[in-house]
C-alpha cells in the first residue's frame, strides 16, 4: 500500500469507477472535495461516494491521513468502507494491512445515526444504544484515527447532502471572555441544564413492557429521583472557573491545551441511575450517556479526569457522581447550537440470560454565542499550495543549500584545490543523506517520472509533482544541472543512496578491503543493465501498471531512505547488499542497474558545455586521470564520457594541481632545466 501525501487530490473518475461494484454505479461529482453521487441499477440516486482523506485529513502516526473510501445510502447507512492508502507504521511493517481491512468491514449495515464507538461492550450492555466496533490489538490508536476520519468525513457529507446543513468551521471557546458567574445565576440563565426524573416517571416509561415491574425500589419510593443530572459545558473558561476547584480547573485547562479540538462537558448526577455501569473502563465511551445534534450522533468519550467541585456548588451535590466527558468539534459538533444529551435508564428482566431494555431521557443543551469565537470560513487552498505552506521551512533550507552547492560547483577549480576537499565533499554528502534523504524524503525515484509519463500519455497532467514540493525542488535542481554538468549534479551530489554508497566505499578503504574494478569489456556491458531495467519499468507501467510498484523495488531507495531500513528481510538484503558491494566496487549500483541513473544519462544530453578542462597531453601520453577515475568515465584518449561522470572533481583536482598533473610537472622541469 502506498503512502498518501497529506491533503492529496481526490481520486479521478477513472480511478474510482473500478471500485464501485454492482448494483451500484458512479454518478457525477457533487463538489471538488471528492464527493460523488452513487447510482442504483436503474440510474437513480442511491447515495454518495467519498474519501476521508480530502474531507477529514486527520494525521495518523506517520503524519499522513488514513484515506478510506466510504459509500453511504440516502439514509446515512454505510454500504461499504474500503482502505485506499495509509502509512501507519504498525500496519506497514508490523501487523500487516489485514487487521485494518477487517476492522473496516464492521461499518457495513450500520448507520451514521447510530452512536458508533471503538471498543468492547463491557458487561451486559444489551440495554445500551452504543454500537461497539471491535478494535485491533496493538493498534488501538491508529484504529481510532481511522474511525474518527470516517465519522468526520461522513458527518460532513450527511450534514450538507442528506440534511442540507452547512458544516462550517465550529466555534471555539473564547479564552478572553470573562464574567462573574455563580451556581444560581448560571442555572437560572440555562448555562447549567438540569434533568430530574423520578422513579414514578421511569415506571411510566417502562409501563406496558416486560420490564414494567423489574425495579421494586422505584415502587417503594415513587417520588425519589431516579435521575438528578446537572450538565454544564465547561469549555468556556468562565463556566469552568465558577464550578471547579483550583486543581480541577488546572486539569481542565491542561486538557484544553493538549486537545484543543475537544469540548469538555461536566456531568453531576445525584440520582440512583449514575452515569456509567459497574463495568465501565476509563477513557472510553460512557455506556449510559449518549448525545446527538441535528439528528446525528455525537461521539462522547471519557476525559479521564478526576475533578472536584468548587465552593459555590450546592452542598447537597457533594456526594454526587461527577464526570468529565469530551466531544470532538472536528466531527461537526457546534456547542453554541442546540444539541441533546440523553441518559439511558436500563432494566433487566429474567434470572437466567436476562433480557435488557432501556429508555432515554433527554436534556437539551447549548450555550449562548457570547462564550465562543466563531472563525470565518476558511477558503481551502489548493492541495499543492497547502503542501508548499506545510513544508515552507524545509523548502527554504533546501533552496539555500542548492544555491550554495551550485555556487561552489561553478567555482570547481577552487573547490577541488582545497586541501580538505574530501572532507568538504563528505560533509555535503552527509547533509544530503540526513536532510534531503531521511528528513526531507527527497530521494528521487524512477516511480515519479513513470507516473508523470503515464499521466501525460493517458490525458492527465503533472499535478502529481506538486504534492511533494520538496522532491520537486530536487527534480528542478537536477534538470537545471543537466544543462551545466549533465547527470553529475544529482548522481554525484544530491542522491542520498548514492551518498550512502560513497561512505560505504570509504569504510571499505578504512577496513583495508580489496577494491575491485570490472574489466573494461564487463564494465561497458554493465552500463546497459540500467537502460534495460528502465525499459522493463516503462513497459510494466503501461502493460501491467498494477505491478509497477513491485518492479520498482529494483531501486533500494524506498528501503534505505523512505523506510529507514524498517522492512522485511528480502528488502533489507537487497539494499544492504548493494551498500556492501560498494565497499569493494565503487558505487556499484549507480554504475550498473540503477534505472534512475539510466534516465539521468538521457537528461545529460541537455548539457551545453564541456565543463571538465583537458590538455593536449591528456590521454596521450598522460593516463593519470583515467587511472584515478573511480567511475571509469575517462576514455583511453583522455576524453570525458559525461554520461558516466558523477562530478566528483578528482580529475579537475589533478588537472589544476602542478604537483599532480604530469604535463604540468614535465613542463616545470623543462623550465627549470632551461633556467
Amino acid at each position: 500500500m502506498l503512502a498518501t501525501p497529506l491533503l492529496a487530490a481526490p481520486l479521478t473518475r477513472d480511478q474510482l469507477e473500478p471500485m464501485i461494484v454492482a448494483p451500484y454505479a458512479l454518478g457525477e461529482p457533487v463538489n471538488d472535495a471528492g464527493v460523488w453521487s452513487l447510482l442504483n441499477s436503474g440510474g437513480g440516486e442511491a447515495g454518495y461516494v467519498f474519501e476521508t482523506g480530502p474531507l477529514a485529513p486527520l494525521p495518523g502516526f506517520s503524519g499522513q491521513p488514513i484515506n478510506i473510501l466510504v459509500l453511504i445510502d440516502l439514509e446515512g447507512t454505510f454500504i461499504d468502507t474500503r482502505l485506499l492508502a495509509h502509512n501507519e507504521p504498525i500496519f506497514v511493517s508490523g501487523l500487516g494491512e489485514a487487521p485494518l481491512r477487517d476492522f473496516l468491514t464492521q461499518y457495513r449495515g450500520h448507520s451514521i445515526h447510530e452512536p458508533l464507538v471503538v471498543g468492547t461492550a463491557y458487561g451486559n450492555s444489551g440495554g445500551s444504544e452504543l454500537v461497539y466496533l471491535d478494535g485491533v490489538t496493538k493498534a488501538t490508536a491508529s484504529v481510532r484515527i481511522a474511525h474518527e476520519s470516517i465519522l468526520a468525513a461522513t458527518l460532513a457529507v450527511a450534514r450538507e447532502k442528506l440534511q442540507g446543513i452547512s458544516a462550517g468551521p465550529p466555534p471555539r471557546p473564547d479564552p478572553d471572555h470573562s464574567e462573574a458567574l455563580d451556581w444560581e445565576g448560571a442555572l437560572a440563565e440555562g448555562l447549567i441544564r438540569h434533568l430530574r426524573v423520578t422513579n414514578a416517571e421511569v415506571d411510566t416509561a417502562f409501563a406496558g413492557s416486560i420490564w414494567a415491574d423489574d425495579d421494586p425500589e422505584a415502587a417503594e419510593d415513587p417520588d425519589a429521583p431516579f435521575i438528578d443530572l446537572y450538565a454544564i459545558d465547561i469549555g468556556p473558561p468562565a463556566l469552568a472557573q465558577a464550578l471547579l476547584d483550583a486543581d480541577s480547573l488546572a486539569d481542565v485547562q491542561r486538557l484544553a491545551s493538549l486537545s484543543p479540538d475537544d469540548e469538555p462537558l461536566l456531568l453531576i448526577e445525584a440520582g440512583r441511575q449514575g452515569l456509567v455501569s459497574s463495568e465501565f473502563v476509563r477513557n472510553t465511551a460512557p455506556d449510559l450517556v449518549s448525545a446527538q445534534q441535528d439528528g446525528l450522533p455525537l461521539a462522547l468519550r471519557d476525559a479521564d479526569l478526576s475533578v472536584s467541585l468548587g465552593e459555590g456548588v450546592p452542598e447537597e451535590l457533594s456526594d454526587a457522581t461527577v464526570m468529565v466527558l469530551r466531544l470532538d468539534r472536528r466531527l461537526g459538533f457546534d456547542p453554541s447550537r442546540e444539541w441533546q444529551l440523553s441518559l439511558i435508564a436500563e432494566r433487566q428482566h429474567g434470572m437466567f440470560q436476562p433480557e435488557a431494555g432501556s429508555r432515554d431521557f433527554a436534556l437539551t443543551m447549548g450555550l449562548p454565542e457570547r462564550f465562543f469565537l466563531r472563525p470565518e470560513a476558511v477558503t481551502q487552498l489548493p492541495p499543492w499550495l497547502s503542501a508548499i505552506q506545510i513544508r515552507m521551512v524545509d523548502l527554504i533550507l533546501l533552496g539555500v543549500g542548492l544555491l550554495a552547492l551550485t555556487a561552489l560547483l561553478l567555482r570547481q577549480s577552487r573547490l577541488a584545490a582545497q586541501r580538505h576537499y574530501t572532507a568538504i565533499r563528505l560533509a555535503v554528502l552527509a547533509v544530503v543523506i540526513g536532510f534531503v534523504g531521511f528528513w526531507g524524503q527527497g530521494q528521487l525515484s524512477i516511480v515519479t517520472p513513470l507516473a508523470v509519463l503515464r499521466g501525460v500519455m493517458q490525458g492527465g497532467g503533472l499535478e502529481v509533482l506538486l504534492y511533494d514540493p520538496f522532491s520537486l525542488l530536487v527534480w528542478v535542481a537536477a534538470i537545471l544541472g543537466f544543462v551545466l554538468w549533465g547527470r553529475g549534479l544529482f548522481c554525484g551530489w544530491l542522491c542520498p543512496f548514492g551518498a550512502m554508497q560513497e561512505f560505504a566505499h570509504h569504510l571499505g578503504r578504512r577496513l583495508g578491503l580489496p577494491q575491485w574494478q570490472p574489466p573494461r569489456s564487463l564494465g561497458r556491458a554493465l552500463l546497459w543493465t540500467g537502460p534495460a531495467a528502465l525499459a522493463v519499468l516503462v513497459l510494466t507501467s503501461f502493460i501491467a501498471p498494477q505491478h509497477t510498484e513491485t518492479v520498482a523495488e529494483i531501486e533500494p531507495f524506498k528501503t534505505a531512505i523512505t523506510m529507514h531500513f524498517d522492512r522485511p528481510w528480502p528488502y533489507l538484503l537487497w539494499a544492504g547488499g548493494w551498500l556492501a558491494v560498494s565497499m569493494v566496487w565503487f558505487k556499484g549500483f549507480c554504475r550498473s542497474i540503477c534505472p534512475l541513473g539510466a534516465l539521468m544519462r538521457l537528461g545529460g544530453l541537455l548539457r551545453l558545455r564541456k565543463w571538465i578542462p583537458r590538455r593536449v597531453q591528456c590521454g596521450s601520453p598522460c593516463q593519470l586521470c583515467k587511472v584515478k577515475c573511480n567511475y571509469a568515465a575517462i576514455g583511453t584518449k583522455g576524453e570525458i564520457r559525461y554520461s558516466e561522470c558523477f562530478q566528483c572533481l578528482d580529475c579537475v583536482k589533478i588537472h589544476d594541481d602542478p604537483k599532480l598533473c604530469v604535463p604540468l610537472i614535465i613542463a616545470a622541469r623543462q623550465r627549470s632545466r632551461a633556467a
